[in-house]
């Protein structure tokens, strides 16, 4: 069911950016477009292009909302924090472990093996 609905979402997804590359400007982006004609008036036309758009963006607003009921239903009560619960509580053996903190420092004056030859 999911995968039908996956299609046809998307099916319309690329029927409406056809339809809307192919409607004509009327003005008003970015400074050019067509002529004044539609801006003067209060209501433009509704063209048949127009009513294919509205259709096709309200079929694909329901395609969303029922995917999106259909994920949740999926879902059920977990989320992807609990999936990862069980990784994050892995056992202290498996985890690396910092070297201590005197490892870090140079040599002291009395070791065997000097970083720098002392100078005569």
């Amino acid at each position: 069911m999911e995968n039908v609905v996956l299609t046809i979402h998307l099916l319309l997804a690329l029927a409406l950016i056809g339809i809307v590359l192919m409607q004509r400007s009327e003005g008003g982006g970015l400074g050019m477009g067509g002529g004044g004609g539609g801006a003067v008036s209060g209501r433009a036309a509704a063209t048949a292009l127009g009513k294919v758009t509205w259709f096709l963006a309200a079929a694909f607003i329901c395609t969303s909302i029922t995917l999106t009921i259909i994920a949740a239903k999926n879902a059920g009560n977990s989320s992807v924090i609990d999936s990862l619960g069980s990784d994050l509580t892995a056992p202290a053996s498996a985890t690396p472990v910092a070297p201590a903190a005197d490892s870090l420092l140079p040599p002291a004056e009395g070791d065997d093996a000097p970083l720098v030859p002392k100078a005569n």
